[in-house]
């Protein structure tokens, strides 16, 4: 359930946003309030994610996730792979836009 692209938008999100709440994080990333929870558990678990109740919070409802160093390693060490993965499909568009253009333009040429 805790794959990598779900570890990294919690990672970062967490990381950009210590205090924001489950429930947040949940509509934020587009998935359910549970695999939020069962996510940050496991990030927990993992020693990825340390989290800490608001100690100014009236309701003590509140907590702030806060990233481990072993937690921003795997934040970076996710990034770079989701780059590589991300400058591929970037390169593979690129050359589908090319090839469509160049369709396009025979297809004007035939018309002309």
């Amino acid at each position: 359930m805790l794959d990598e692209k779900n570890r990294y938008k919690i990672l970062k999100s967490l990381e950009s946003r210590p205090e924001i709440s489950q429930r947040e994080l949940a509509k934020e990333l587009g998935i359910s309030l549970g695999k939020v929870n069962f996510c940050i558990n496991a990030l927990v678990a993992k020693g990825l994610v340390k989290v800490n109740n608001f100690q100014s919070n009236p309701n003590k409802r509140g907590y702030i996730y806060l990233l481990t160093p072993r937690g921003i390693e795997a934040k970076a060490n996710l990034t770079m792979e989701f780059l590589k993965i991300k400058m591929q499909e970037y390169e593979a568009l690129s050359h589908e836009i090319e090839s469509l253009q160049y369709e396009v333009a025979q297809l004007q040429e035939v018309k002309s």
